[in-house]
């Protein structure tokens, strides 16, 4: 292995050293320091689990395991050490100040994460554990990135301007708008790094949409791409179909269907049994309102990686093969927690979100 600190025994000796700093912590601001250090946007372990896509195929899983492990093991630290923090201080206080037994307690409301967060961190925890790594990019884009590199003819229908939002700023410039997917990501991760590449690249996109029960201009998507050698549909379906068994239980069914994308040939949409009726059809004797008495639910497209797109980046299609996929975080949400209405995602009700 090229670089020890990719190593899961070194993995988990860091692991163990940022625990014993952590459990020395006396004070919120330090120990808020170890949090950073670890587990911060640049932190040591952020900064493995970034660097997954310099080993070898082969390593990765292994590396990926240890480093999501060491990860839990300080998350874990931290949340011990805040409470126990918290603690003392509350004990500090009590002994400085007499308190009035006699009044009625009064609860502390404790906040949680957001819906969409919890589904997002689940999704993004399953493909780091198949070597997959978490990517960025910017929501304003040009639409050699956001149509252009990825395929799309000029008169396709997304470019229309009841269907982007195009940016008029100061310079005039009508190539400028927000992004319409996160697929722009792929095309400049493939500019900067040669195959093998393997990531995710979750983020808001934008679309001119009527807000009604199963729309909104704004919402989140995860995209994931591969290129490698040799990757075949072959690998495409086991990855969807171990992740959708992760996300949604063993006993899931899923169906591939022919469909068509511009980035991708050939293309499919990707179903998943109906949660509600099992995949019957069926619920207490009539259809099923869920799915239409279909038993099957659409959760999200895929396909193999269309040529151009190498071509567009610098990469020979003759020597590399991959396939993307991509899905909306808030429909895999709405399933999940069955909810029927997008726009509770966003209108910030405390007695929705407390629900989660």
């Amino acid at each position: 292995m090229p670089d020890d600190r990719l190593s899961p025994d070194r993995i988990l000796e860091l692991a163990g050293e940022a625990v014993q700093q952590i459990e020395s912590c006396s004070d919120p601001a330090e120990l808020d320091s170890f949090r950073v250090k670890y587990l911060g946007k640049k932190g040591e372990l952020t900064l493995l689990l970034k660097s997954l896509g310099t080993l070898d195929p082969a390593d990765r899983p292994k590396v990926g395991q240890a480093v999501n492990k060491a990860k839990k093991q300080v998350e874990k630290s931290v949340a011990e050490a805040r409470e126990r923090i918290e603690q003392e201080a509350a004990e500090r206080a009590r002994a400085e100040q007499k308190v009035d037994i006699t009044l009625p307690g009064r609860r502390r409301m404790r906040g949680s994460l957001h819906p969409l967060t919890q589904i997002l961190e689940e999704i993004v925890s399953i493909w780091e554990t198949m070597g997959f790594v978490w990517e960025d990019g910017p929501e304003v884009e040009t639409d050699w990135y956001n149509f252009k590199a990825l395929n799309f003819p000029e008169d396709h229908p997304a470019r229309d301007m009841q269907q982007t939002f195009f940016v008029d700023g100061s310079s005039r410039r009508t190539d400028v708008l927000l992004r319409t997917h996160t697929s722009p990501v792929q095309i400049r991760v493939m500019e900067r790094q040669k195959p093998p590449v393997r990531m995710l690249c979750p983020g808001w996109v934008y679309r001119y949409d009527a807000i009604d029960p199963t729309h909104y201009p704004m919402f989140s998507q995860v995209e994931g791409l591969l290129v490698d050698k040799d990757v075949t549909f072959g690998d495409l379906k086991g990855m969807l179909n171990e992740f959708l068994h992760k996300l949604f239980g063993p006993e899931t069914k899923t169906r591939f269907r022919p469909s068509f994308f511009p980035f991708t040939e050939p293309s499919v949409e990707v179903d998943i049994s109906c949660f509600a009726c099992g995949g019957e059809g069926v619920l207490a004797g009539r259809n099923c309102r869920v799915c239409q008495g279909s038993g099957w639910k659409e959760i999200l497209g895929a396909g193999m990686v269309d040529p151009a797109l190498y071509e567009n980046t610098g990469y020979d299609p003759e020597s590399v093969s991959g396939f993307a996929f991509g899905m909306g975080i808030e429909r895999i949400a709405m399933f999940r927690y069955a909810v029927d209405d997008i726009r509770l995602f966003f209108e910030g009700d405390l007695r929705f979100l407390r629900q989660f």
